[in-house]
């Protein structure tokens, strides 16, 4: 079914709900989905709506218009998307195949509501599953000496590509802080480890070394600082001190796959919402 997604994040008062309500109800708009969050701490309101788009008597531009008065009244940070048009989404990746392929194939199962126009990959490695796919294959080789020009084809390719999202499916490169700021709130990461512990390198073996009892992963947002960009998604497993540092590799990858998955479908269906460095997630 078509909606368009109403998602919302405003400084805290009486009446936003029943001002929102009232807009919709005035259009005979049908609420499909609606959440809402108070945060206490920071005074903030956050609201995510679904609503039947052949309910409503106008198309998403002339809901803009509509619209922005209630949101300037309110000074309300929002946007409106029609789940009709699917974002796209460029995968980026390096040796590893575990998180690629299985975005890959949840996306040929028709899992993954997005369309996605290409893979960069600083390894060729993974070219011939991707084009099996059907799906065009850069590989962009990053030269540790000089990193910028292979950036600066990696940020050409996204753009020839319109992407509405980029994901690191195990990408081992820190993109630049052009990149980070350029699309933030865009680039999603995996990360191997349930953060804030053990960022950086091998969290497997650092978490190993530390002896802990769960090993996790963690989906985020790409900020300028490492491992430290809003979180979206994590999970976690249970190991002991009888697991090697190939087990929890090998048990992490399950981690990984299942929480990248996740995060990414909360993006695609507009569910998450980014305040300061912390997301509301409307699962």
């Amino acid at each position: 079914m078509r909606t368009f997604r109403l998602i919302i994040a405003c400084p805290d008062r009486v009446g936003i709900v029943a001002k929102v309500s009232n807009f919709l109800a005035t259009y005979n708009g049908w609420i499909q989905q609606a959440s809402q969050h108070a945060d206490e701490h920071s005074g903030w309101f956050f609201m995510r709506h679904e609503i039947r788009a052949e309910s409503l008597p106008f198309d998403l531009e002339a809901f803009k218009q509509a619209f922005a008065p209630i949101a300037k009244e309110f000074s309300m940070q929002w946007q409106v998307t029609d789940s009709a048009v699917r974002k796209r989404v460029v995968l980026m990746a390096s040796r590893e195949s575990h998180c690629l392929a299985d975005l890959l194939h949840r996306w040929h199962r028709g899992e993954m509501d997005c369309d996605i126009p290409c893979v960069i990959a600083n390894h060729d490695d993974l070219r011939s599953m991707v084009e099996w796919h059907g799906i065009p294959f850069f590989h962009v080789p990053v030269d540790a000496e000089n990193k910028q020009p292979a950036f600066d084809e990696v940020e050409r390719l996204i753009e020839e590509h319109a992407a509405d999202c980029i994901v690191l499916a195990r990408y081992m490169q820190i993109l630049p802080p052009q990149l980070c700021d350029k699309y933030a709130g865009r680039v999603i990461n995996i990360h191997h480890s349930f953060l804030p512990s053990f960022i950086g390198a091998k969290p497997y073996h650092q978490a190993a070394l530390r002896g802990v009892k769960l090993i996790g992963a963690t989906c985020h947002y790409v900020t300028q600082d490492l491992d430290a960009g809003p979180i979206i998604e994590q999970d976690v497993m249970r190991v002991s001190h009888r697991n090697t540092i190939d087990d929890m590799v090998r048990l992490g990858k399950d981690v990984e796959k299942m929480a990248l998955a996740r995060g990414l479908r909360y993006h695609l269906q507009d569910r998450v919402l980014i305040h300061d460095n912390k997301t509301v997630i409307f699962d």
